[in-house]
């Protein structure tokens, strides 16, 4: 794991380090920091799924009785999560295709 953060922070300081004017780094900063988002987002919806699923299938597994209504809450907590990576998604796109942030 040190090895990537490392690899990563070296490749930072070389894209960023290589004496772009100003529009070119608010660009690289747009890409780096949309990478950044969606890569936190994707992990943070994965965790979140994980558990719901893990408490659904532990749920399931103390009352059988019930596993409809589990299954259906636990379908309906997943859109939640999947919702909001996919809005960090947009996000994402809209700092990168239509930048505010250029004049």
């Amino acid at each position: 794991m040190k090895f990537f953060l490392v690899l990563f922070f070296g490749f930072v300081g070389l894209a960023f380090g290589s004496g772009m004017s100003g529009l070119d780094m608010i660009k690289s900063y747009s890409v780096a920091g949309a990478v950044i988002g969606v890569g936190i987002a994707a992990l943070g919806g994965a965790i979140g799924m994980g558990h719901a699923a893990a408490a659904t299938i532990s749920g399931t597994a103390r009352n059988p009785g019930i596993s409809g209504k589990l299954l259906g809450t636990m379908f309906i907590a997943l859109a939640l999560i999947e919702a909001q990576v996919i809005y960090t998604l947009v996000l994402a796109i809209i700092a990168l295709y239509s930048n505010p942030f250029l004049a």
